[in-house]
């Protein structure tokens, strides 16, 4: 988790959170926060009269299965819950906060981009902010190249590198993607009484 080091475009030394798929981190103090998107989508909120935030990276944009509703921030409503709720909880204001978003690549060139769950991340994303009234100040979604995204806790700023789209992020949120079907349809426990 945190350590300190030189973090992408920033000069200075500050504490460092890499954060993967399915995950969010929210703090008050002076991290950077880092992640590689490819299809997926990530939000930055921010309270800047506070200086609160965080960063989620969601996988997929439908809600899960009532089995798995709480299971981590895969999911968009829960991605996006899950950190409202902890930058709150950290003294942040919903009504303040403002949101920077990225993602969203069609990674899968064959896949038309209207079947793409990149696009699919996108309009849940953009649809939600909308609906709970949270301004977006910038975004940078779509395109074929997966996105570095680095979130400046202290100042808000972000910074995003493309980087060509990289064979093993696209298999691991493939992956993912792939085990959560498998569990979706798996025939659940019935029991039958005579």
């Amino acid at each position: 988790m945190p350590y300190s080091k030189s973090v992408g475009p920033f000069k200075r030394t500050v504490n460092q959170v890499s954060i993967g798929i399915g995950d969010y981190f929210a703090s008050s103090q002076d991290v950077v926060i880092h992640t590689v998107l490819g299809s997926c989508v990530a939000v930055c909120l921010y309270d800047p009269g506070k200086k609160i935030g965080g960063m989620n990276h969601i996988l997929m944009p439908f809600n899960p299965d009532i089995n798995n509703y709480d299971a981590s921030a895969r999911y968009g409503i829960n991605a996006m819950e899950l950190l409202i709720n902890a930058i709150m909880r950290l003294g942040g204001n919903r009504k303040k906060m403002v949101a920077k978003t990225f993602g969203g690549a069609n990674l899968l060139m064959t896949v038309p981009q209207e079947n793409a769950v990149g696009g699919k991340n996108v309009e849940f994303v953009v649809n939600f902010l909308r609906a709970e009234k949270i301004k977006i100040l910038s975004r940078d979604f779509g395109g074929h190249d997966s996105r570095r995204i680095f979130f400046h806790i202290a100042t808000g700023d972000v910074f995003l590198k493309r980087v060509p789209s990289l064979k093993s992020l696209v298999a691991a949120e493939q992956t993912k993607r792939n085990r959560i079907r498998e569990r979706l349809e798996a025939p659940g426990d019935i029991t039958l009484f005579d």
